[in-house]
């Protein structure tokens, strides 16, 4: 069989990459240039993006397998970081990795496999795919190694692109990738695991959106949930539901971003308890293990990548839309940001929070 990898630099593709080999496919690697400044591939392998050419090469040549690069970077930019930086113009928490699987790392890569002849495409993520004969429909499961968990990242992926996609370290767990690695003398002793949003390689977003994109931001005003004006913001992309620190408004107390509101250009500060929900609305629903919710069900709902599962009922308000009822209050749960619905190991799909 035919299997294109996406060979992103990293540990865990090089070693999808070496397994299918071992099994007797013949693999392709593909991978997608992202940056402008990807193109030095004398650069070193240190930084925490999630894209390295010079190491995918590296191992593609150890491994004697033809890689192909793609330029992508008008449609990464237009795709992912115009998004981003739109985004947070809104006041909103966007979730870049989870609209670059969708659109990018498997949008993408997926139709240059087509293209090269490959019969599936293969990358080194951490979650499984089985096929459900009674629903006739492809689910998206936790994999074996739990900490590494990547199907809140993956919980867009659609029914077409899933019977397409192969991950064979679901069943591996990360010290075994390693061991494999370092048999086959791949250079990763030193290689960063790559960070969250892998075009912030210095400072934090806020250093982004001020050095890269530029975004205009007018001043605006702190007010409490009663309207009273408690001082002054810099600018509503520089702030996320959540935040404590950096606010620069003395009241006596620890207080919190609770609401922003981009239209009036004001961002209400509130105490810590102010940020706990019983319900969310979600949005831009999209569903793995059923076409569409008809009814109520119970299900553990994640908010965050790092957060625990929390109990709740998935409540349908339309086709577009759903309310989350939590057994518990949850903390945060911020506009922008990725719900991720599960039942057991399988995850039943996700949306966009309002």
């Amino acid at each position: 069989m035919k299997i294109a990898v996406g060979m992103s630099g990293g540990v865990d593709s090089a070693v999808t990459a070496a397994l299918l080999q071992q099994q007797g496919h013949e693999v392709i690697g593909l991978h997608l240039r992202l940056y402008k400044d990807e193109g030095d591939e004398a650069k070193h392998w240190l930084d925490r993006s999630c894209c390295k050419i010079g190491l995918a090469k590296h191992v593609c040549q150890q491994l004697k397998l033809d890689i192909q690069v793609f330029d992508v970077q008008d449609d990464f930019r237009s795709l992912v970081i115009d998004n981003f930086t739109d985004e947070y113009k809104k006041g909103r928490t966007p979730n870049p990795c989870v609209r670059c699987n969708e659109s990018i790392k498997f949008g993408t890569l997926i139709e240059k496999a087509g293209e090269v002849g490959a019969e599936a495409l293969a990358t080194g993520h951490y979650a499984k795919i089985v096929y459900n004969k009674i629903t006739k429909r492809y689910q998206l499961l936790r994999p074996k190694d739990q900490v590494k968990d990547q199907t809140y990242f993956l919980y867009r992926l659609k029914q077409e692109q899933l019977k397409k996609i192969l991950f064979p370290l679901a069943d591996m767990e990360k010290k075994e990738i390693y061991k494999i690695a370092e048999a086959l003398d791949f250079p990763y002793e030193d290689v960063l695991e790559s960070q969250e949003v892998c075009f912030v390689n210095q400072g934090d977003y806020r250093t982004f959106l001020k050095d890269e994109t530029a975004v205009e931001a007018p001043k605006g005003e702190f007010v409490s949930s009663a309207g009273e004006v408690m001082g002054e913001h810099q600018g509503i992309p520089f702030y996320t539901v959540g935040q404590r620190r950096g606010l620069g408004v003395a009241t006596g107390k620890r207080q919190f971003v609770i609401r922003i509101n981009s239209t009036t250009n004001q961002i209400v500060i509130g105490d810590e308890a102010d940020l706990y929900h019983k319900n969310l609305m979600v949005g831009d629903l999209n569903w793995i293990a059923l076409d569409r919710l008809s009814e109520s069900v119970q299900a553990g709902v994640k908010i965050r990548y790092k957060s625990t599962e929390a109990k709740a009922w998935l409540e349908p308000v339309d086709e577009k839309r759903i309310k989350i009822i939590f057994d518990e209050p949850q903390k945060g749960g911020a506009p922008g940001q990725s719900a991720v619905f599960y039942q057991g190991e399988v995850v039943v799909g996700g949306g966009v929070i309002e």
